[in-house]
């Protein structure tokens, strides 16, 4: 019997530039999974490289929208958040959790509040125990190795790295939360590749899935990333080949991005891979 997957996405939207929910509702859609979307804010264009932007700040309708589909006692197979921007909100998120979630509830955090060895500038050091709290209501977290850095209370280290070092932190992550099961992104040994690393707490594997490093730095592509291994998850797809599928993905959209000259911080042009990944998702 056919049954269609729904994910609730709770992440900001901006109507120009490729992030958040301007990328997960594409993407999740295009594996056959229905999206619903709770924004946490509206944005005329995300931040990176834009000034003049307008700001609606949704937080207000965060707890009457989780209500309402607690009301139609929706069923979500997943539910995946992004960028939070205040404590606020990620109280409200945690409650969410709470109403919206069953036992086969996958729960994703993407615990977006820093990079490249620094925390975005609207937050402070108190700001990453609190998104560590939310993460130990999760079954998936995929921080990038500055988030993880934050989250343990230890200084960011620049690669290259070891296989030693990045599963050293996905187990002392693994512990202090504690995950399930974690993402790791940013991973890379050498300057040719890029990637991330998956480690199962339950068995304690720990798998790394590298794709061709492209010069430049591009707005966006974690949540394409995300929202693509949520997806994939959704189709069945074991945490390691989930993780291989975005990866393929991401990376064909920085390529074609790249080829196309299109301006960085107008995000990827993932739609034109979209193909691609429903191909590799066995759709087509």
């Amino acid at each position: 019997m056919l049954s269609q997957k729904r994910v609730a996405a709770i992440h900001d939207i901006s109507g120009v530039g490729k992030c958040s929910l301007t990328v997960a509702l594409p993407i999740i859609s295009a594996a056959g999974v229905e999206c619903s979307v709770l924004p946490t804010a509206v944005l005329s264009t995300h931040t990176g490289g834009f000034t003049g932007f307008t700001y609606r700040d949704l937080t207000a309708d965060i707890a009457p929208i989780v209500a309402h589909w607690q009301s139609l006692a929706l069923h979500f197979d997943a539910i995946y958040t992004g960028f939070l921007g205040s404590f606020e909100q990620i109280d409200l998120v945690s409650q969410a959790f709470d109403a919206l979630a069953t036992e086969d509830t996958l729960i994703a955090v993407d615990p977006v509040m820093a990079d490249n060895g620094q925390l975005y500038t609207i937050f402070d050091k108190t700001f990453p125990p609190a998104m560590k709290k939310l993460c130990a209501k999760a079954d998936l977290i995929m921080p990038n190795l500055t988030e993880a850095a934050f989250m343990l209370g230890e200084p960011y280290q620049a690669g290259p790295y070891t296989k030693d070092y990045i599963t050293g932190i996905l187990q002392r992550l693994s512990a202090a939360i504690p995950a399930k099961n974690i993402v790791l992104t940013g991973v890379y040994f050498d300057e040719q590749q890029l990637g991330a690393a998956a480690y199962d707490a339950a068995s304690g594997e720990v798998s790394c899935v590298l794709g061709r490093k492209i010069p430049g730095s591009y707005h966006g592509t974690g949540d394409v990333f995300g929202s693509a291994l949520v997806g994939a998850l959704m189709r069945g797809k074991t945490l390691a080949e989930a993780v291989r599928i975005a990866i393929d993905f991401t990376v064909a959209s920085i390529s074609w991005t790249k080829e196309a000259g299109t301006e960085l911080r107008y995000g990827v042009n993932f739609e034109a891979n979209l193909p691609l990944y429903i191909k590799e998702l066995g759709l087509l």
